[in-house]
């Protein structure tokens, strides 16, 4: 089953068009799987902050309240130091793969805290715009819980 996340802007852009294949939660999750990377209505201000998200988001259009992406959760880990630019400190490393920003996004109003189950609706309108392979790759054999 496919699971939603929701992240605020602009770290929902970082994820979608910036390389930024790390999540970093507080919490833990068993799923490994496809993900839909949700844009919430909350914009984190204080990102501006963050260097490597400062100097490649200048200029994209940060939607909120919508799908943006997919991609695959493959891996978590415990802080174990920076493993990437992106990494937070004490947080779980969620590691995410085949990131694939959607063309147009696909709006949908409400997110939630941490992993949430989206409607039937909302995956097949993101699956619509991905081509045969990348739905395969992404969707073809579904994960469930590790």
């Amino acid at each position: 089953m496919t699971r939603a996340l929701t992240v605020r802007q602009p770290w929902a852009a970082a994820i979608a068009y910036a390389g930024k294949t790390i999540e970093n939660r507080v919490q833990r999750w068993s799923y490994r799987g496809p993900v839909l990377i949700h844009s919430g209505k909350a914009i984190d201000r204080a990102a501006k902050q963050h260097p490597p998200l400062a100097a490649v988001v200048r200029g994209l259009q940060l939607d909120q309240r919508a799908v943006v992406a997919v991609a695959r959760i493959t891996d978590c880990h415990p802080d174990d130091g920076e493993c990437t630019p992106w990494s937070a400190a004490g947080h779980y490393h969620y590691v995410l793969a085949d990131v694939t920003p959607l063309p147009l996004p696909v709006p949908h109003l409400r997110g939630a805290l941490g992993l949430w189950t989206p409607p039937v609706e909302l995956v097949d309108r993101v699956r619509m715009q991905l081509d045969d392979a990348t739905t395969a790759r992404l969707f073809g054999e579904e994960a469930g819980p590790c």
